[in-house]
């Protein structure tokens, strides 16, 4: 009887066990879930309109845009939210408050899903039309070459201040938005895949049907002055991964 006894409380407390290290595991990724800024949707001149364009032609024709309003992250994702979330650490320069790098397109996949499975809400990447439109400030946008500024140093990390290295997320000035470090820092992979614009208006652009890599925005701490301005656009290959790239996130409204 006494053995029998001891059999039931001991599976009972197991269960316990079980059930509050499920119950943490939720709870640890929920925490992990970044801060939001709601971005009112508006029109906007999509491209290169500083005169400070790319050789290449990749930031032109500029043309019109209409985005629908939408969430975005106040910070890039961090090494802290990315840790609660994946259990891993992949990046190259190590801190809780640094933004996470040395993470490919397909590891921000993976990411986001394991983070909506955990909450139960519908967290993406952004539009390379969402990203330029809330860099630019939005509608309470002042036309600046940079994300909140013409001074670079105000708002970014780049190659002339960095020490090279990433610096953790917020320690610079937010743009007009409220929203921080959306040029310098890291790179910030986009959801669309990469191609040439069209001088055509456009409304919720998605990017490319298909291609071969993905759209990068922002510049990085490693970057020179024209990679961090508004309408700078890079790309790479979905699983490609350096210390330069990392991402922030997006919800639909």
């Amino acid at each position: 009887m006494k053995k029998h006894l001891f059999l039931i409380v001991s599976a009972l407390l197991l269960m316990t066990i079980t059930v509050t290290c499920k119950k943490d595991n939720v709870t640890s990724s929920v925490a992990s879930e970044p801060e939001m800024i709601s971005v009112a949707g508006g029109i906007f001149t999509m491209g290169c309109t500083d005169g400070d364009c790319s050789l290449d032609g990749r930031e032109e024709p500029v043309h019109q845009v209409t985005v629908s309003s939408f969430k975005i992250g106040k910070y890039p994702i961090t090494q802290k939210q990315w840790k609660s979330v994946m259990d891993t650490n992949p990046s190259y320069f190590k801190g809780d408050d640094l933004p996470v790098e040395t993470v490919s397109w397909e590891d921000a996949q993976e990411f986001i899903t394991k983070l909506n499975a955990a909450t139960g809400k519908k967290y993406r990447l952004l539009t390379e039309a969402e990203w330029e439109f809330a860099c630019r400030g939005g509608l309470q946008s002042d036309n600046y070459q940079y994300s909140g500024s013409n001074d670079l140093n105000a708002v970014a990390w780049h190659d002339g201040n960095s020490e090279g290295k990433t610096h953790p997320v917020g320690t610079k000035q937010p743009n007009e938005l409220g929203i921080y470090d959306m040029n310098g820092n890291v790179w910030e992979w986009c959801n669309d895949w990469y191609g040439a614009y069209s001088a055509n208006a456009q409304t919720n652009p998605q990017g490319e049907p298909t291609g071969l890599r993905r759209v990068g925005r922002g510049g990085s701490w490693g970057d020179d002055a024209q990679h961090c301005r508004v309408s700078m656009r890079s790309n790479g290959a979905p699983n490609a991964r350096d210390e330069y790239s990392g991402f922030r996130l997006a919800l639909s409204i």
